[in-house]
């Protein structure tokens, strides 16, 4: 029986999620957000071992949920926040970040038109 990416289905039971903050480091949202995104991929990874998708279901679902997207965005605004955060403008050290921040979201990018 195939599914459509619009069933919910019950996939795991999420019980907790430790970060650096529950070790006592809290830095911002980001301590509780990325590990939670990670968190997130990994059930993905889990249930894609489970099953009995072949290349093309997982590759369309990854796609439909725009996962490559998110995490591009998530690249993109690091190269922003670099860049805001810079003294000067022209500080090549910044930019450098920033470039490789940018460059890296257009890989992600690049690399599902080719899944």
């Amino acid at each position: 029986m195939e599914r459509t990416s619009t069933e919910i289905v019950k996939a795991a039971d999420i019980t907790a999620i430790e970060t650096s903050t529950d070790r006592g480091a809290v830095d911002s949202e980001l301590t509780y957000l990325a590990p939670a995104a990670a968190a997130a991929l990994g059930l993905l990874a889990d249930a894609i071992k489970r099953g009995t998708a072949d290349r093309e279901t997982v590759v369309r679902a990854l796609k439909e949920a725009a996962v490559h997207e998110r995490f591009a965005d998530v690249l993109e605004a690091a190269s922003e926040d670099v860049m805001h955060g810079a003294e000067d403008p022209y500080d090549c050290d910044a930019r450098l970040d920033a470039d490789n921040f940018s460059g890296a979201a257009s890989e992600v990018r690049r690399l599902f038109r080719w899944l």
